[in-house]
């Protein structure tokens, strides 16, 4: 789909994005390994009755255009809300994965009325002193990959095979990922406020996450009013790759449309 321009408190901002099927809207945020690690589940649901799967790239992230004063997750959500105004999307639902699922959660405090039901998956942003997440900045690629998969050499990236071209985008979308983010990835009043969110909200989360512990999962779903948490046990950090249909099954049934 062609980009949308919106106007927000960073000014205007172009926001691109790809879409698959044609039914309820499922807007799609993906994590720190950008759009193509929520791609083929968007495509999947996509391809199921009554399901349209829109997948928006962080700005920034795959080369895209960042305003210089669009440095927060907050400042994300005002982004996505604008654009849910601007496609006009009726009843939505919003699923977030890792910090994608961080900006979710933040997109349904706005309490925009386009926005229906909200899905966290293995989604960060929470600070938990007993149960911290690593500092993803510290790792390599060969440690995330550890940490993120429940059979990890299965989707293992050999960093020697990689091309130049990969390099620096992996390299783009980490310096955005912790503009926004922050050196911490977390916010310590986000545990606190959670419970201000009002729409039906899934928490789903990978039992092998060795990224987030399921803890966060846990504290998701304990604070936001009437949440239900949902565990995978076949996958990990990214059950949408993992486990594709047992989360596009939880989604559609959790939408009503399954």
């Amino acid at each position: 789909m062609e980009p949308t321009s919106v106007r927000t408190s960073a000014g205007e901002v172009s926001v691109s994005a790809n879409e698959w099927g044609s039914g309820t809207p499922f807007v799609i945020l993906h994590g720190g390994a950008g759009p193509a690690s929520v791609q083929r589940f968007a495509e999947m649901l996509g391809s199921t009755a009554g399901a349209r799967a829109l997948v928006p790239i962080h700005p920034g992230f795959q080369g895209t255009p960042r305003p210089e004063n669009l440095t927060s997750v907050s400042g994300l959500a005002e982004v996505y809300s604008a654009w849910a105004d601007a496609l006009k999307l009726e009843n939505a639902v919003v699923v977030g994965n890792s910090i994608g699922g961080w900006i979710a959660a933040e997109l349904a405090l706005r309490n925009n009325p386009r926005i229906g039901r909200l899905v966290l998956v293995d989604a960060g942003g929470l600070i938990l002193e007993a149960h911290p997440a690593p500092d993803v900045f510290s790792l390599s690629l060969e440690q995330i990959g550890q940490m993120s998969y429940r059979d990890p050499q299965k989707f293992r990236i050999d960093p020697t095979k990689m091309t130049d071209q990969q390099r620096v985008g992996i390299a783009a979308n980490r310096a955005a990922l912790k503009m926004y983010g922050g050196a911490a990835m977390a916010d310590p009043t986000l545990l606190q406020r959670v419970n201000g969110i009002r729409i039906p909200t899934l928490v789903v989360w990978g039992a092998a996450d060795r990224m987030i512990p399921r803890e966060h999962g846990e504290a998701y779903a304990s604070s936001i009013p009437k949440a239900k948490l949902k565990v995978i046990e076949e996958a990990g950090h990214l059950p949408q790759l993992e486990a594709p249909e047992q989360l596009v099954r939880a989604v559609r049934e959790f939408a009503g449309i399954g």
